[in-house]
């Protein structure tokens, strides 16, 4: 038997093996255990300990931690409430708690209703008492801020962003939304279900303003009180101080100069287990692994796996690693955010047409086609390696009916173990090691900054890159 046809078949038994392969779902399921595992905290920390452990255990090679400084935020109580909107004789209103928000009806011929609702502070909101007229900014996009006064107001915006245009970002939101005066921020779901989305505001420093997250209910009563002119009251107490997080990283393949670098963030928000966000990439990093180390000779350069930390409050763990590595070396970056989710894999290719149709070549030759999503974005761990130059692809997934615009259940305490199928890790965990197979025997352009810049100028994302602050400074 040649070498080639052994390769072959080692590849076929890996392959074979992973179908039946539980290791996905019990790392999930030892994450999601957790407390929490937001970055910064004790939590995290055990996260990063049982991921170390996983991956070893598939057959990564001197896997360490690589330890970095952050600004860890931490939650402490939130108070919403609208005060004396105007009502018809005979209306309803009233007040409520935090965790079950309910309402009077007052007496003929009132002239205002105060009433409470349930909220979560947003992290790196900073503590503060803050009043102001409720201002609904419908999806929040820059055409709507512009077309709305927010001086010294309290700005209401959705979670999601009309059918047709790009995917407007919460810290633009947030960004156009102070740059406009405004003096809080409320983040309300378009998700049913009294799920209060949370998501950071800033990247490891604390925000200027306070802001908040409100279900979609809470959503439907505010836009109809900021029509009546009513008034909200924020109060929010957070603290920020100095803190720490750590990576997990190792390798496996041969020896080189240049290596591909996989990655998948495992942290997560604190009310949530973070299942689908991103209890599944880590999880499908980790299957993927197992895979990888049973074909190292199918291999032709290094590969290095990682599990960051912080995506969520700032890609902190992805810029922790791209300082510390030659960026010069790695012949591309394979971000595993969003993969295992859902049955449909998703590839962003970000203005690559060679990333994208490598993707494309492995997934048909595997019978497993992909959606190609080809423009490049900023908001995931793949963006300190792109904006280098490194090529990136992000692994991501959509329900096989297509996705409502946004998380759904992500950045919500219903993002659970249960709405995750063990057969989508399996098999985006053997598709994903394929294309980390290719990408090895690939040569793949390095990605030109000034191209990119103009990408994404085309699609209009550099004035909330720079309202979110994370436009780089050499492209000014």
């Amino acid at each position: 038997m040649d070498d080639e046809a052994i390769i072959d078949e080692r590849l076929e038994r890996a392959l074979g093996r992973a179908w039946s392969d539980d290791r996905g779902w019990e790392l999930l399921t030892r994450l999601t255990e957790l407390p929490h595992r937001m970055g910064g905290s004790p939590g995290e920390r055990r996260a990063a300990e049982i991921v170390r452990e996983e991956l070893t255990d598939a057959g990564l090679e001197d896997v360490e931690f690589q330890e970095f400084s952050m600004q860890y935020w931490e939650r402490g109580s939130t108070e919403f409430a609208v005060l004396g909107s105007e009502t018809t004789t005979g209306g309803s209103g009233g007040s409520g708690t935090d965790s079950d928000p309910q309402r009077d009806s007052p007496e003929s011929g009132s002239t205002g209703v105060d009433r409470s609702f349930e909220a979560i502070a947003l992290p790196y909101a900073p503590a503060g008492d803050v009043e102001g007229p409720l201002v609904d900014v419908g999806y929040g996009t820059p055409s709507e801020l512009e077309d709305v006064d927010l001086q010294g107001a309290i700005a209401v915006a959705s979670t999601t962003t009309p059918s047709g245009q790009r995917f407007v970002h919460r810290m633009e939101k947030f960004g156009h939304a102070v740059a406009a005066g405004a003096k809080a921020f409320v983040f309300a779901n378009h998700v049913p279900g009294q799920l209060p989305p949370t998501g950071a505001l800033k990247f490891d420093s604390e925000a200027a303003v306070p802001g908040v997250g409100v279900s979609a209910e809470t959503h439907d009563w505010l836009t109809e009180y900021a029509e009546r002119g009513a008034r909200g009251r924020l109060r929010v107490d957070a603290s920020t101080q100095d803190g720490s997080s750590q990576n997990v990283h190792g390798t496996l393949g041969p020896d080189t100069d240049e290596e591909v670098l996989v990655v998948a963030h495992y942290d997560a928000h604190d009310i949530t287990e973070g299942a689908l966000d991103n209890g599944c990439g880590i999880s499908t990093v980790a299957a993927a692994t197992s895979v990888l180390s049973a074909i190292e000779d199918d291999l032709d350069c290094r590969v290095r796996i990682a599990g960051v930390g912080c995506e969520e409050i700032g890609l902190l763990g992805a810029e922790a690693m791209a300082d510390e590595l030659d960026l010069e070396s790695i012949h591309a970056v394979l971000n595993v955010d969003g993969a295992g989710r859902f049955r449909n894999l998703t590839a962003y290719s970000h203005g690559s047409e060679p990333i994208a149709e490598l993707a494309e070549a492995v997934t048909d030759a595997a019978g497993q086609p992909v959606v190609n999503e080809s423009d490049p974005h900023p908001f995931s761990d793949h963006w300190p390696f792109l904006r280098a130059g490194v090529p990136a692809l992000q692994l991501h997934s959509e329900p096989p009916e297509g996705a409502e615009r946004g998380r759904g259940w992500g950045h919500t305490s219903a993002d659970t173990r249960d709405k995750v199928d063990p057969r989508n890790l399996r098999e985006h965990a053997m598709l994903t090691a394929l294309l980390v197979r290719e990408l090895t025997r690939t040569d793949v352009p390095r990605v030109e900054t000034s191209e990119l810049r103009e990408q994404l100028r085309e699609q209009e994302y550099e004035p909330g890159m720079r309202a979110a602050e994370v436009w780089p400074d050499r492209w000014e």
